[in-house]
C-alpha cells in the first residue's frame, strides 16, 4: 500500500489541478456544454472533501452542488428520477451530485426505505435514464469512493470527538458499521446493473483522502476534451475626477465593532 501523500506534495498538486478546473469551467461556458459528476460511496469515504476542493475556485453560477434532502411526501409519489432531473444542468453549467439517484441502490435498499418492486424498477430504469442523458449530449461521470472498514470507523470516531465536525455524523451513518456487508452486497449489485459503456463507474481508493482527491480530479480532467479559452482582456477605467461628494460621518451608520484591536 502506498504511503500517505504528504501535505506539501498534495497542496502543490491540488493547486495545479484547481487551475485546470477553472479552464474546464471556462470551456464548459464557452462551448455550452453540460457536465454532471456523480459522487457516491460509503459514509465518510471523502466525497464531500473532494467536491469542496473541486468547487473552491469555480464560479458558483456555473458549478453548483446538488445535495438533495430526503424526499417530501409529494416527491415520494413522483417518478423516482423526477426530482433529480430538475437539478440537471443547462448549457454552460456543471452540476456535482453529492449523493444522487443512486440512493435507491444503497441506503434505501439496505435500510428498507423502498420496496423490492421499486428497487427492481430502479435497476431496470437507471441504465436507460443515463443513456438518455448521454444521448442528449450531457457529459456524465460517475465516481465511487471506496474506503476500508477500519478507516471508516477511524473517521467516524474523529468526527464524534470533534465538536466542529460532529454534525457530519448521524445515526444513519452509524448503521453503515453494523451493516457493512449489506452495503457491500448492494454496491456489487448496483455496479453489475449500472456500470454501462455509455456511463461507466470509476472507483477511487479513498483511504488516503489527499491521494484520492488528486487521483479523482486528474482522472476527471483526462476524460473531457477541454481546451484553454482565451479570456477577454479587461482594462481598468480611469477613475473620474471628484465632483464634491462627501461621505457621511461613520457615526451615523451601524459599524461592526473592531474586535481585532484587542488581539
Amino acid at each position: 500500500m502506498a504511503k500517505k501523500l504528504s501535505r506539501e506534495v498534495y497542496e502543490r498538486e491540488i493547486l495545479g489541478l484547481q487551475a485546470e478546473l477553472v479552464k474546464l469551467q471556462e470551456w464548459v461556458k464557452a462551448e455550452g456544454q453540460r457536465l454532471v459528476v456523480v459522487f457516491e460511496g460509503r459514509d465518510a469515504a471523502g466525497k464531500g472533501g473532494a467536491i469542496k476542493r473541486i468547487t473552491e475556485y469555480l464560479n458558483p453560477r456555473v458549478a453548483r452542488i446538488a445535495a438533495l434532502p430526503k424526499p417530501t411526501e409529494r416527491e415520494r409519489t413522483q417518478w423516482y428520477f423526477q426530482r433529480y432531473v430538475a437539478e440537471l444542468p443547462a448549457a454552460g453549467e456543471i452540476v456535482l451530485f453529492d449523493r444522487s439517484w443512486y440512493n435507491r441502490a444503497g441506503v434505501e435498499l439496505v435500510m428498507g426505505f423502498c420496496t423490492p418492486e421499486e428497487y427492481a424498477r430502479f435497476l431496470h430504469q437507471c441504465p436507460i435514464f443515463e443513456r438518455l442523458l448521454v444521448e442528449d449530449g450531457i457529459l456524465l461521470r460517475k465516481y465511487w469512493f471506496s474506503v476500508g472498514d477500519a478507516e471508516q470507523e477511524r473517521r467516524f470516531r474523529a468526527r464524534r470527538d470533534d465538536p466542529m465536525r460532529r454534525w457530519k455524523l448521524s445515526p444513519m451513518d452509524l448503521q453503515s458499521l453494523t451493516r457493512w456487508e449489506d452495503y457491500s452486497r448492494a454496491k456489487d449489485q448496483m455496479m453489475t446493473h449500472t456500470d454501462i459503456p455509455e456511463a461507466p463507474w470509476y472507483e477511487v481508493d479513498s483511504d488516503d483522502k489527499r491521494r484520492a482527491r488528486v487521483n479523482m480530479i486528474t482522472h476527471l480532467l483526462s476524460t473531457i476534451p477541454y481546451y484553454e479559452v482565451e479570456p477577454p482582456r479587461l482594462e481598468l477605467p480611469e477613475r473620474p475626477a471628484p465632483t464634491g461628494y462627501v461621505r457621511p460621518p461613520r457615526r451615523v451608520s451601524h459599524q461592526v465593532p473592531d474586535v481585532t484591536r484587542r488581539l
